[in-house]
């Protein structure tokens, strides 16, 4: 049994990894601003009121976890706005960046101290954050901030295997939720199953990749 820890886990692909690793007897913390009747059923424990963008909120959330520990660290809040040439709201790239890079960051270095040796995190990204990959522009803030956690990831990586803990970057696909519109292609349900593969065959000779959910290693 392991202690897994998700952010943004009262809806969509959030909820549907706490329902899963749930299922396989692991103790869910589901950290979020807002509980939903949903994860109160499978969690073990909900945090809310918690706003990942906020030091004292994420240090309130480290002191309240203090003597246990977290086996798997799923940084999966996430925001996505759009942006469009010559109407760019700059605030708004502002927001994301807190909400899609900064605060996996400090979740990471808040919470170090309960990751144990063998112990994993998984931050949900984004394949818009390939800067390779962008054939199409646009979304300016989203594709910053997740290209941001992309290098944030890799250095946690990079620090964090002396210590005994990998570090993945992982593309949920696109997935039908509320951000998308619920016009993805894939269920929140099968996108859990792909991550939780992927972080399975997560170890330290592999830390640092970026993957999507099915598999496919995914271009920087």
């Amino acid at each position: 049994m392991n202690n897994v820890l998700i952010t943004g886990a009262n809806r969509g692909i959030g909820l549907e990894l706490a329902r899963l690793y749930a299922s396989r007897g692991d103790q869910v913390t589901g950290v979020c601003r807002e509980s939903s009747p949903e994860l109160d059923a499978v969690a073990a424990r909900v945090v809310e009121g918690i706003d990942v963008t906020s030091e004292a909120d994420v240090q309130r959330l480290a002191d309240g976890l203090a003597g246990g520990c977290v086996d798997l660290l799923i940084n999966n809040a996430g925001l996505l706005q759009d942006e469009k040439l010559g109407s760019i709201d700059f605030d708004s790239l502002r927001t994301q960046m807190e909400i899609n890079a900064y605060a996996p960051l400090r979740m990471a270095q808040a919470l170090l101290p309960l990751i144990p040796k063998g112990g994993k995190i998984a931050n949900i990204t984004s394949r818009m954050g390939s800067i390779a990959d962008n054939d199409s522009g646009g979304r300016y803030g989203y594709r910053a901030s997740k290209a941001a956690l992309n290098a944030f990831g890799k250095s946690l990586a990079m620090d964090l295997k002396p210590r005994g803990v990998a570090v993945a970057q992982l593309h949920p696909g696109y997935v039908q939720t509320r951000m998308v519109g619920f016009g993805g292609h894939i269920t929140p349900v099968e996108s859990a199953r792909g991550l939780a593969e992927r972080v399975d065959a997560l170890t330290l000779e592999n830390t640092g990749g970026f993957w999507h959910s099915n598999g496919d290693e995914l271009p920087w």
